[in-house]
């Protein structure tokens, strides 16, 4: 029996060798082999999937099929034109579903669920209540998953009245929504900023105690952080985490923006506590915490995390040099920002955009960054390539400032084909700015 294991696997890294190469043909693959096991055909169903060779598929089923009789089943068609709906491939998938009326066999809910929800998702809604109608028509009633597809597809597109009117639907059909359709809704409402209805269906499956699932968190907490409404934010953002639900990068900048337009800078380290505390260390995690303590001015503060991330061995990023000296330039310490733009070698942290910026910027406040420049003129930073390496989140709490502004400001006044003909160095930008 393990010899047996041993060559079905040795045949089947074989065959997806074999589809690997280029050019290489499925349907005379197969010929060769003379027959597929359904294991290796349904990999192979797969890779073409993977590869988005849709339309093989159908060839080689077609061809597999007609080997053995029997493999011409409800089952194997279902299955086909699942995989076809998935990718919104429709025209294969009714094909596909042709072919199956043409064979005698009747579909079912598993056949016109995944037609119904690939014509929606792809914005064919009058072909998909076309097909909806026939299976009504076909004495087969639609279930939850047939109308929550449906549902999914109006919030794509933002078409909540038609959402609505679905949801009626649905409950005259005598098929009441349950805790995943209400998800779905609450899910659409969010990402459309319609936060009432959000509110009102959220409210309304507490009181039915329905479950409600982490993804549902996560878009009630884009929402809130999106029209800046703290409170709320909050409260989701521990709902998500006590869900031990990953939230992307990009949210938890939304959430430090709408602190700092708040100028609740210490929350900006609760918030990365929190991260930390759930999913690890960060270079955002460092980021946070170093913006709350530069935000406040507090040196005290920026050296304790400055201190945290050598005892972690935490290798520094331009950002964290940047924080740090934009701090400085803010409450005018230029012996410290002096001895800084000394150490950054040591640090390893090649300057950006942002950091010839401080420079350019704290000179015309009384700094004298001319060691500064000319040491990275002499390391041959400055006719490297202009580079922005900083996260945007130390943009927003601190603005761009004057050199920054300005290089935009110049670069936008030149003509298009300028502006692609030429690579702009540090050099050439503070040359244009002098």
């Amino acid at each position: 029996m393990v010899n047996a294991v041993t060559h079905s696997q040795n045949h089947l890294r074989a065959l997806l060798v074999k589809l690997e190469r280029e050019d290489s043909d499925p349907i005379n693959i197969l010929a060769q082999d003379g027959d597929w096991s359904k294991d290796h055909f349904w990999a192979a169903v797969r890779f073409l999937k993977h590869a988005s060779r849709f339309a093989e598929i159908l060839q080689v089923f077609d061809m597999w099929k007609n080997i053995e009789k029997s493999r011409i089943s409800e089952f194997n068609y279902n299955k086909i034109i699942g995989l076809l709906c998935e990718d919104e491939t429709m025209e294969e998938a009714l094909a596909a579903l042709q072919e199956m009326k043409v064979q005698g066999m009747k579909p079912c809910l598993d056949t016109y669920n995944p037609i119904i929800h690939g014509l929606s998702r792809a914005g064919k809604f009058s072909d998909a209540l076309r097909f909806f109608d026939e299976m009504k028509e076909s004495g087969l009633e639609p279930d939850s998953e047939t109308y929550d597809g449906l549902i999914g597809a109006y919030g794509k597109f933002q078409m909540y009245d038609e959402m609505s009117e679905c949801v009626k639907k649905m409950e005259l059909d005598g098929c009441p929504p349950d805790h995943i359709t209400y998800n779905i809704l609450i899910q659409e409402y969010a990402r459309g900023g319609l936060l009432q209805r959000m509110e009102k269906l959220y409210q309304r499956m507490l009181s039915k105690r329905m479950k409600l699932q982490s993804y549902t968190f996560v878009a009630m907490l884009k929402a809130y952080t999106t029209f800046g409404i703290v409170e709320k934010m909050e409260k989701f953002y521990r709902k998500v985490l006590n869900s031990k639900t990953c939230v992307e990068d990009d949210v938890i900048r939304k959430m430090a923006e709408v602190y700092i337009k708040n100028y609740m800078f210490s929350r900006l380290e609760d918030l990365a506590l929190d991260l930390c505390s759930a999913f690890g260390e960060s270079d955002l995690v460092w980021c946070l915490r170093l913006l709350s303590y530069a935000c406040l001015l507090s040196k005290k503060g920026m050296d304790i995390v400055v201190k945290e991330m050598l005892d972690s061995k935490i290798n520094w990023s331009v950002a964290v040099a940047n924080i740090i000296m934009l701090a400085y330039v803010k409450m005018k310490d230029f012996r410290r920002l002096r001895i800084l733009l000394s150490q950054l070698p040591i640090y390893r942290v090649r300057p950006d955009i942002v950091t010839v910026g401080i420079v350019m910027d704290a000179s015309r406040i009384g700094f004298d960054g001319r060691g500064a420049l000319e040491s990275w003129r002499r390391m041959g930073y400055l006719d490297r390539v202009v580079e922005l390496n900083t996260d945007s989140l130390v943009i927003t709490a601190f603005g761009k400032g004057h050199f920054l502004k300005s290089c935009e400001e110049v670069y936008s006044s030149l003509h298009p084909e300028d502006r692609e003909r030429k690579k702009w160095t540090y050099d050439d930008l503070i040359a244009l700015l002098s």
